[in-house]
């Protein structure tokens, strides 16, 4: 695998000078809308795990729809509601019928986590690349266009958060993490769990997503190492939330995390001992 930490791309070389700012009366911040790519992807399939995040996805979902026709010839959004109590997945079929966007929700009854959300999500996707990142807007979607001319030489691309806007306790616990990737995994990419990638479907369809935590980011790039896929990161804005409420980084998830990450190393661990003894 060949990994590339640092590629030198500038977010202001890809958006341009003349790049749109679009205001939405319901956006927390102002939008930037992307040239379209001299060479655009065929297909684009984009996950979103969703948990309560209506006042979101009223100008996130909008938004998408400016960005995705500029980096691919044909996209879909794959809304995934997470057991939300706020009509999340109903608001986002209402708005996708309005714009005319290729939109399904897949649908949890109950509360099931992120690492199923977002696994869910990815099983469902049909065109050639398919990508992820949060509806809470935390990440600009307009920054997939930095990650998909790094497809040109990779296979599997993510970003990592230039400065990270999360409470103090996130920040922490994702250090803590990373390393443990280093040492149990020897797993040398930054910021494994930051929540804006993209990669061929097919790579998806080789493999079986396992995990049930946030550790499913971190799963990704290890089977994609294993897998001798080209991998590549670069540098990514991340926002403060302005909207909705975080439901992250409680004791309860983040001690799953952990366990989790510790028996996927031994599971990992006994199928190479049962590989080399065939």
């Amino acid at each position: 695998m060949r990994v590339g930490t640092d590629a030198v791309v500038s977010r202001a070389d890809v958006l341009g000078p003349s790049c749109a700012l679009v205001l939405s009366a319901a956006a927390p911040r102002r939008l930037p809308v992307p040239e379209p790519l001299a060479r655009p992807l065929s297909g684009l399939s984009l996950v979103l795990p969703c948990h309560n995040e209506s006042d979101n996805l009223r100008w996130l979902l909008p938004h998408i729809a400016e960005v995705m026709p500029r980096l691919a010839e044909r996209y879909e959004v794959i809304v995934v509601d997470d057991g939300s109590s706020d009509g999340s997945g109903p608001l986002a079929e209402t708005i996708a019928a309005e714009l005319g966007m290729e939109l399904r929700v897949i649908r949890h009854e109950t509360k099931s986590g992120y690492g199923v959300t977002v696994a869910d999500g990815l099983r469902a996707t049909r065109l050639e690349y398919s990508a992820f990142t949060d509806a809470d807007g935390q990440f600009e979607v307009a920054d997939f266009a930095l990650l998909v001319p790094l497809l040109d030489r990779a296979d599997f691309v993510g970003g990592w958060r230039e400065e990270r806007n999360d409470a103090a306790m996130r920040s922490v616990v994702s250090f803590i993490f990373n390393t443990l990737l280093r040492v149990l995994y020897g797993l040398r990419v930054r910021d494994a769990d930051c929540a804006l990638k993209i990669m061929r479907t097919d790579f998806l369809r080789s493999i079986d997503i396992e995990s049930r935590s946030a550790l499913m980011n971190a799963e990704l790039y290890i089977k994609a190492q294993r897998a001798g896929l080209r991998v590549a990161q670069l540098p990514v804005p991340h926002h403060p939330r302005q909207m909705g409420v975080r439901s992250g980084a409680r004791p309860r998830a983040i001690l799953r995390a952990i366990k989790e990450l510790l028996l996927f190393r031994i599971r990992l661990a006994r199928r190479g001992r049962s590989s080399a003894s065939r």
